[in-house]
């Protein structure tokens, strides 16, 4: 099972609307990196939900809920879909800024190529942001 970031605008898709949904088609990824990552989403990955904007935090966990398939029913055929559930809503958001300052995770996608909205977590990335989040068991 791997793990991913996904990032979205509160104002567009926030984690309590996907909490009020249930669980939602991630889709309009148009970055190619971003698709890379998108397309080797697996049923059952972890995903950090991350709100863009002026929250800039992660804020919640998600499970992807199906692979990523090409969206054949779009007008673009590289476009990628999967769907997603909520898992948990953070008790505390964690904010790029406290991200930033991090040393083990300086060389985080999320800090180094801010503009991607799929992304690999590595273990030790997730655990230390669940940390930070007061999250860890």
């Amino acid at each position: 099972m791997a793990s991913w970031l996904f990032k979205q605008e509160p104002d567009c898709y926030s984690f309590a609307q996907l909490e009020a949904d249930g669980s939602t088609l991630w889709d309009g990824v148009t970055n190619n990196l971003a698709r890379k990552h998108l397309r080797q989403v697996a049923k059952g990955d972890r995903i950090l939900y991350y709100h863009t904007g002026k929250e800039k935090a992660i804020v919640g966990e998600m499970k992807a809920v199906s692979a990523a398939v090409t969206d054949a029913d779009g007008d673009d055929p590289k476009a990628v879909i999967l769907r997603v559930k909520p898992v948990r809503r953070w008790k505390s958001p964690v904010s790029l800024e406290r991200i930033k300052k991090d040393a083990s995770l300086a060389n985080w996608d999320l800090v180094r190529n801010s503009r991607l909205s799929v992304m690999p977590v590595t273990d030790a990335q997730w655990q230390r942001v669940e940390e930070l989040a007061g999250e860890s068991e």
